[in-house]
C-alpha cells in the first residue's frame, strides 16, 4: 500500500476521461429514475400486471436502492472504490438486460430489485471516485457542475428517452438502454480509473447496517403505500413510526460502535448538513416538475409522450447554461450558501409559476417559464451541494459520505413526490366536491397548482434553513495542499 496525494498534474487527461465514465454511470442511474415511469402502462398491458401489483416496478427498486444506500458507501470504502464501481455497472447492465427480457412480472421485479441493489453500489463508489480524483478547487468546481448537471438534467432526459422509447420501439429498450451505457463507463474506467480503498481490514458495522436499512426500506416503503392508501392508514402510519424508530436507534448505535456504518462527525458537519437538506428539498421540486407538468402535458394540453420530453428540453439548457456557464465559474470564488440559497428561490419560482396552469393554456406562458425557472436554479443548487456534500471528508469516509448524499435524494425524492401527490389528488377532488364533474379539467389543474405552491413553500423553508446551517466561508483560492487530503491507493 502506498498513501498518495489524490491530485494529478493540471494537464492529466485521465482524469478528464474518467469523469466521462463516472458521469456516464451517473447519466444510467438518473435515467432510470424516470424512462420506466413512462413506458409503465405499455409494460402492464403487456405483461398482464394488476394494477395493484404495477407500483412495485417503481417500488421494487426504490425499496432496495434507498435501504442499501449507506451500505453500499461503506462497501466501497473497504472493498475498493473503482472495483466496487467496475462490479455495480456489470451487475446493473446484467440487471437490465433481465428486465428486458422478462416474459411475466415476476422477472421484471426480480430485475428492479438487482437493478437497485447493484445502484445502491454505483451511487455512492462513482460519487466517491469523483471526490478523491479532483481535489484542486477549480477543477472539482468544474466536476461537480457537470456532475450536478448530469443529476439535474437526466430525470428531463429520461423523460424523452422513456417517450422515444415507448413510443417507437417497446418498452423493453428502456431497460436494455442501460447496456451500452454501462459497458462503455465499465471498459473506460478500467483503462482511466485509479483504485483507492480504506487502509486496513473490512470492518462493517453489522447492526448499523441492519437498522438503518430496515429504517429507511420502511420509510421508502411508507410514502409509496401512501399514494394508494393514505397517510391516514394504519399500515402507512405504522411503516413511518417504525422506520423512524429504527433510525433513532442507528442514531444511537453510531455514537458507541468502534466503527460506525455513518460515522456521526460526517453529519454533525454544519456546511455538509446543510448539502444533504439542499440536495433533498430541491429533489422534491426537480420530481413535483417532472410529475404534475407531465401530467398537465399530457393529460390536459393532449402531448404524446415524445412530445412531453422534448418540451422538458428548455429545462435541461437552463439547467447546462446555470452549472456550467455560472456555478462552475463562482463555485471556487464565492461561499456555497451565495449560489445555494439562490438558486432554491429560483427554483421556488419556477413552482409557483405552477399557479399560471390552466385549462386550455399555452405552453410558452405557462409549462416553459416553471421549466426555465426550475433549471437554472438547480443548476445551481445541484453541483454546489454535492460539492459540499464530499468536500473536506477524510479519505476512509468518501464512500458513505457519498451515499449519504444519495441517501438525501432518494428520501427526499421518495418522500416529496409521496407528499405532493397526495395533495394534488385532495385538491382535485375538493374542487369536483365543489363544482361538480364538469368542471374536471379544471379541477385537475387545481391539484397541480395547490402542490405547486407547497412545493415552493418547502423549496422556501430549505432556503431559509441552508442559509443559517451552510456558514462555510469562500474557498482558499490558492492551490492549498491541504484541498488535497492523501488518499490510500492499492496496486
Amino acid at each position: 500500500m502506498a498513501t498518495t496525494k489524490a491530485q494529478a498534474p493540471a494537464g492529466d487527461t485521465r482524469r478528464w476521461a474518467a469523469l466521462f465514465c463516472i458521469g456516464l454511470a451517473q447519466l444510467m442511474i438518473v435515467l432510470d429514475a424516470t424512462v420506466v415511469n413512462i413506458a409503465l402502462p405499455s409494460i402492464q398491458r403487456d405483461l398482464e400486471v394488476s394494477d395493484g401489483d404495477r407500483q412495485w416496478i417503481v417500488t421494487g427498486y426504490t425499496l432496495a436502492f434507498g435501504g442499501l444506500l449507506l451500505l453500499g458507501g461503506r462497501i466501497a470504502d473497504h472493498v475498493g472504490r473503482r472495483r466496487t464501481f467496475l462490479v455495480a455497472l456489470v451487475g446493473f447492465a446484467g440487471a437490465s438486460m433481465l428486465g428486458g427480457a422478462a416474459s411475466g412480472f415476476e422477472t421484471l421485479l426480480v430485475a428492479r430489485v438487482l437493478q437497485g441493489t447493484f445502484g445502491a453500489l454505483l451511487g455512492p463508489s462513482a460519487l466517491s471516485l469523483l471526490t478523491v480524483t479532483f481535489t484542486r478547487p477549480d477543477e472539482r468546481a468544474k466536476a461537480f457542475g457537470i456532475w450536478g448537471a448530469i443529476s439535474a438534467a437526466g430525470g428531463a432526459v429520461g423523460l424523452l428517452a422513456g417517450g422515444a422509447l415507448t413510443q417507437y420501439l417497446d418498452w423493453r429498450w428502456c431497460m436494455y438502454i442501460n447496456v451500452p451505457l454501462a459497458l462503455v463507463a465499465a471498459v473506460g474506467g478500467i483503462g482511466v480509473l485509479a483504485e483507492s480503498r480504506r487502509a486496513g481490514g473490512a470492518r462493517f458495522d453489522v447492526p448499523g447496517v441492519l437498522l438503518v436499512t430496515g429504517g429507511l426500506v420502511a420509510i421508502v416503503y411508507a410514502a409509496g403505500r401512501a399514494e394508494s392508501s393514505g397517510w391516514g392508514s394504519p399500515t402507512v402510519t405504522g411503516l413511518l413510526a417504525g422506520g423512524a424508530l429504527l433510525l433513532a436507534v442507528f442514531a444511537l448505535v453510531e455514537r458507541r460502535v468502534p466503527h460506525p456504518l455513518l460515522p456521526p462527525r460526517l453529519v454533525a458537519d454544519r456546511t455538509r448538513g446543510a448539502a444533504y437538506l439542499a440536495v433533498g428539498l430541491s429533489v422534491i421540486g426537480m420530481f413535483a416538475a417532472f410529475l404534475f407538468l407531465t401530467y398537465y402535458m399530457q393529460g390536459v394540453m393532449g402531448y404524446s409522450p415524445v412530445r412531453t420530453g422534448v418540451a422538458f428540453l428548455p429545462m435541461v439548457t437552463a439547467v447546462l447554461v446555470s452549472a456550467g456557464g455560472l456555478t462552475t465559474r463562482l463555485l471556487p470564488r464565492v461561499p456555497p450558501r451565495a449560489l445555494v440559497v439562490p438558486g432554491m428561490l429560483i427554483g421556488s419560482c419556477g413552482m409557483l409559476w405552477m399557479l399560471r396552469l390552466e385549462v386550455g393554456g399555452g405552453y410558452a406562458g405557462g409549462v416553459l417559464v416553471s421549466l426555465l425557472l426550475f433549471g437554472f436554479g438547480a443548476g445551481m443548487i445541484l453541483p454546489t451541494a454535492l460539492n459540499y456534500a464530499t468536500r473536506g471528508v477524510h479519505p476512509d469516509d468518501t464512500g458513505v459520505a457519498s451515499a449519504g448524499v444519495n441517501t438525501a435524494q432518494q428520501i427526499g425524492a421518495s418522500i416529496g413526490t409521496a407528499v405532493l401527490n397526495t395533495i394534488a389528488t385532495g385538491a382535485t377532488a375538493d374542487h369536483l366536491a365543489e363544482h361538480g364533474p364538469a368542471a374536471a379539467g379544471q379541477a385537475v389543474v387545481e391539484g397541480f397548482q395547490v402542490a405547486g405552491a407547497w412545493a415552493a413553500g418547502i423549496m422556501l423553508a430549505g432556503a431559509l434553513a441552508v442559509g443559517l446551517l451552510m456558514n462555510a466561508p469562500r474557498p482558499r483560492r490558492e492551490d492549498d495542499p491541504e484541498d488535497a487530503p492523501a488518499v490510500a491507493v492499492h496496486a
